[in-house]
C-alpha cells in the first residue's frame, strides 16, 4: 500500500494510520437544515434546547439503572454538591447512556464545532436532592488555561431524566455568555440569569464557554440528569475512559464510543500506543 507523503502543509492533517483509518462522521445523518438552524443560536445564545428528544421510557430505564449504581449519598463540596448524588464511570458498569452520547444529532453539532475525533471528556448522572443549594456558576472548559474571548474547547449536553421545573434545580445560564472575556458574572449578570426548565427527555446543548450551574432545588423530590461532556481531540479529558473502563467492556462499544473514548489518532499521530493506532490494543 502506498504511504501519503507528509509534508509541511499537510502534517497536521494527515490520516498516517494504515489498518484503522478514522471514521468520523460515520454515524446517521442529520437534515443539514436542522443542524445549521441550531448552529445559528447556539452561536448567538451559547446553546439550545431540543424538547423530548429522547423517549420518556428511555429516560425512566436510565433512572431505575442508575439509581441502584450510586456510591455516595452526597457529593464532597459544594461545587459537587452536599445534597447531590454523582455517579461516575458510567460505562465502565453500564452501557445504557451510550444511546445519548452518540445521538446523530448532538454528533452532527460536535462535528460542526470541533475538529474530527474529537473526545467524550466525562459523563455522569447527577441526582439533586431537595434543600440543595445553587452551584457555583462556572463554564466548563475553563480549566483550559487559554485567555478569553476565544473558540470553545468544551461542548456539553444536560439530558433531563426527570422533568426539570422552576423549582427543582433546573440549570440556570446566562445566555451570551460564551462570548464573554475573562471577567466575572456581576450583579447584573446574575439578574439575567435563565432557567432551563424543560420535560423529561429534552437535551440542554450548549458550548463549554457559557457561564451556568444547576439550580437550587426548592421542590419535595430529587432531580435527575444525565451529562455528557465533549473536548477538542487535542485536549486532555476530564476523565480518563483508558483506565477506568476495562478493555473487554470497550470491545463490546459501538465504532462511535470507541473513538470518543481515545480509541481514536487526531492527526498525524495524537492518540498513539507504540508508534500504532490505539486500536491496536483491542486486538489483544
Amino acid at each position: 500500500m502506498t504511504q501519503p507523503l507528509v509534508t509541511s502543509e499537510t502534517i497536521k492533517t494527515a490520516d498516517l494510520a494504515g489498518r484503522y483509518k478514522s471514521t468520523a462522521g460515520s454515524q446517521a445523518q442529520v437534515d443539514p437544515l436542522i443542524v445549521n438552524d441550531a448552529m445559528q443560536r447556539i452561536n448567538q445564545d451559547g446553546y439550545i434546547i431540543f424538547e423530548k428528544l429522547f423517549a420518556p421510557a428511555a429516560m425512566d430505564a436510565l433512572k431505575a439503572d442508575a439509581a441502584a449504581r450510586f456510591k455516595h449519598a452526597a457529593g464532597r463540596n459544594n461545587f459537587e454538591g452536599l445534597a447531590t448524588q454523582r455517579l461516575y464511570s458510567m460505562m465502565a458498569e453500564t452501557d445504557i447512556a451510550n444511546p445519548m452520547v452518540e445521538h446523530p444529532l448532538i454528533l452532527a453539532l460536535l462535528d460542526k464545532i470541533f475538529e474530527p475525533n474529537y473526545l467524550l471528556s466525562q459523563l455522569q448522572v447527577i441526582n439533586i436532592h431537595p434543600g440543595e443549594a445553587a452551584q457555583p456558576l462556572h463554564y466548563d472548559d475553563g480549566f483550559y488555561p487559554w485567555p478569553r474571548p476565544r473558540r470553545a474547547l468544551g461542548a456539553a449536553t444536560i439530558i433531563a431524566v426527570d422533568d426539570f421545573t422552576p423549582d427543582n434545580g433546573a440549570t440556570v445560564l446566562i445566555p451570551g455568555s460564551h462570548d464573554w472575556d475573562d471577567r466575572t458574572p456581576d450583579a447584573a449578570d446574575k439578574a439575567k440569569l435563565i432557567k432551563a426548565v424543560m420535560p423529561k427527555g429534552s437535551v440542554l446543548f450548549f458550548l463549554g464557554t457559557l457561564w451556568h450551574g444547576g439550580g437550587a432545588n426548592q421542590s419535595a423530590d430529587p432531580r435527575m440528569c444525565l451529562t455528557a461532556q465533549y473536548c477538542a481531540p487535542f485536549c486532555r479529558t476530564q476523565e480518563n475512559f483508558s483506565l477506568s473502563i476495562p478493555k473487554p467492556r470497550v470491545r463490546t462499544f459501538s465504532e462511535t464510543i470507541q473513538r470518543l473514548l481515545g480509541y481514536s489518532i487526531h492527526p498525524p499521530f495524537m492518540g498513539m500506543v507504540e508508534g500504532k493506532h490505539p486500536k491496536r490494543v483491542l486486538e489483544d
